[in-house]
């Protein structure tokens, strides 16, 4: 078996995928009668030792991996160009022809898998996870859900399609949401103002087909946890993120603990915003700015520029994870810039057979663009340090692992970015900016995961308690020293932007969990930085061959998320800002 070191060297500059050693070298995925005989040998294969056993299992990941790739790709296509109905229609075609016939068959082999007389062959500590895993698989799986799901997915891309064609008009010129967004950061509060109104206005447009989007999604999401026999989809949702680290009173304590620590913090700072931008009150438009009244920060101009500069960004880290980035650059993995008509957001899609992730971003020339693509970048490096694990399980951990992955990364590369700022005065607003947002990212969190409960503990609730229950929960958290005077009427809907709730719902406490860790991340790393960046590689090299207090632990930090911690974390955010 390889040590890390040669599994790095073999991995990150390698462009080919490795060898099939199931599938054709040249199998694509056409239609389901060229597939399914591939699952139905799987199925029927007869299996005399623990040695077969553990061949069935790699011939069955390589398969999973051949189609979660095909998939992958039909995705990044459908995201990249909203607008074309040929890529829409290829994945609409997976989710609707492909996934539905997938699925009977994924829980036949994992009773095939966990009813083998020699499961207890398999070492019981290389296993113990993935097998974990096909246990709860096995508990919740419900055929009745299949088409429901299938329903589900179409409607979630629905979604994408609302979101990606949103643009607005300002000076005559038609641009996407996220540029109008980067006149927030202008100096002239008059032009922030209009912006910040176009924008609200654009998604107050389509509030009512993305309340009624919701609404169907609430249903049929209900109803896949009933069939599943659940009281409601967010105990389903446990369940199917295999959350057996912590439960839903976990994430209760989590928002009062963000609630008693990390608002103070941000009120403070909002006070202090007020102050240096000496305003009598501030408005919604005040929040991005910088406060000395300086013109927005421009780090890049293209998304070849943000490419090459991130990547000496990475090679000063550590040569290794550079070369991540080269390999994805040289093998056309990323699509960086904004446009009409593409999807909104960002994401890195790993490519399970290649190894080799695509990065996708909307930039448009600002900080947030540096942040992001560093956050990419850092799930990126995930993928290259798990792509030589034996079984696709084992290179998809939980959020709350793959988030450190991407948001240590944001923390621990900041001692390398005059690459981008070459002023000594804009790399510290760059630094302080981006730290009141680490410290902004907890109420966010803790508002979109606390609505989430709230909408699946009471799903036949109407669209006004949807919209006044929102309300009450921004308010909890968010802004408290901003004045809404004349704006009520965009608050109530304000968690239609949020893209996880339409599409991963459930996913997003990951967030506030993982920044935790990755603030403790940099803290390792401040103190010894060749130590902290090693053991920040030796965790996210594990996969998901160890549960999630293991993979922290292999980190040098903890995973925990007590008001005690959370307020010694955020002490230490604090105390580097005032460093700057």
């Amino acid at each position: 078996m390889m040590n890390s070191t040669e599994l790095q060297a073999a991995s990150a500059t390698d462009t080919q995928r490795p060898p099939r050693q199931y599938l054709p070298e040249d199998f694509n995925v056409t239609a389901w009668e060229s597939l399914e005989p591939f699952f139905a040998e799987l199925r029927e294969r007869t299996i005399t030792s623990g040695a077969e056993l553990e061949r069935w299992l790699l011939d069955r990941s390589e398969l999973e991996a051949a189609l979660s790739e095909d998939l992958a790709w039909r995705y990044i296509r459908m995201t990249c160009d909203t607008q074309d109905e040929q890529s829409a229609a290829r994945f609409q075609f997976f989710v609707s022809a492909v996934e539905p016939n997938v699925a009977p068959y994924d829980h036949a082999l994992n009773e095939k898998m966990m009813s083998s007389d020699f499961l207890p062959e398999l070492d019981p500590q290389k296993y113990r996870v993935f097998l974990r895993s096909v246990r709860q698989a096995l508990q919740i799986y419900r055929p009745e859900n299949i088409p429901l799901k299938t329903e589900i997915s179409t409607k979630q891309q629905q979604y994408s399609a609302l979101a990606g064609a949103m643009t607005v008009t300002i000076d005559g010129e038609e641009m996407t949401l996220p540029r109008a967004a980067d006149r927030l950061k202008s100096p002239d509060r008059a032009v922030r103002e209009e912006a910040y109104r176009s924008i609200q206005a654009r998604r107050l447009r389509d509030a009512e087909v993305l309340d009624l989007l919701f609404t169907e999604l609430v249903a049929l999401r209900h109803q896949m946890a009933l069939n599943a026999g659940f009281a409601n989809f967010r105990d389903y949702m446990f369940a199917a993120l295999g959350r057996f680290d912590y439960t839903p009173q976990d994430c209760f304590d989590f928002h009062k603990a963000i609630r008693e620590t990390v608002v103070p913090l941000i009120n403070d700072l909002d006070l202090e915003r007020r102050q240096d931008l000496g305003l009598a009150e501030l408005r919604p438009w005040d929040l991005d700015v910088d406060v000395s009244g300086k013109a927005p920060l421009r780090p890049f101009e293209t998304g070849e520029e943000l490419l090459e500069k991130t990547i000496t960004v990475f090679q000063s880290l550590d040569s290794y994870l550079g070369d991540c980035l080269r390999t994805m650059r040289q093998m056309g993995q990323l699509d960086l810039e904004s446009r009409k008509g593409k999807a909104p957001g960002g994401y890195n899609y790993p490519l399970d057979e290649t190894g080799v992730p695509f990065i996708f971003m909307n930039a448009t020339s600002s900080l947030r663009d540096v942040v992001t693509m560093l956050h990419e970048g850092g799930h990126a490096v995930h993928s290259f340090l798990t792509r030589n694990l034996p079984l696709g399980a084992d290179k998809h951990p939980p959020s709350e692992v793959a988030e450190l992955a991407s948001m240590s990364m944001e923390l621990m590369s900041m001692d390398h970015w005059d690459v981008f700022f070459t002023n000594p005065d804009d790399l510290r607003r760059a630094k302080k900016t981006h730290l009141e947002s680490v410290l902004e990212t907890f109420p966010w969190v803790a508002t979109i995961d606390k609505f989430q409960h709230w909408v699946y503990e009471n799903p036949q609730h109407t669209e006004a308690e949807r919209h006044q229950r929102w309300t009450t929960i921004f308010d909890e958290f968010n802004q408290r020293t901003v004045s809404w005077k004349g704006l009520e009427g965009f608050k109530p809907y304000l968690w239609q932007k949020q893209l996880h709730l339409y599409e991963v719902p459930f996913y997003y406490i990951e967030y506030a969990m993982a920044q935790l860790g990755a603030i403790a991340v940099w803290r390792n790393y401040r103190q010894n930085p060749q130590e902290g960046l090693a053991a920040y590689k030796r965790a996210l090299a594990l996969g998901y061959t160890a549960p999630i207090g293991e993979i922290y632990a292999a980190a040098g930090i903890r995973f925990d998320f007590s008001t005690e911690y959370l307020r010694t974390l955020a002490d230490f955010v604090r105390e580097e800002m005032a460093k700057l």
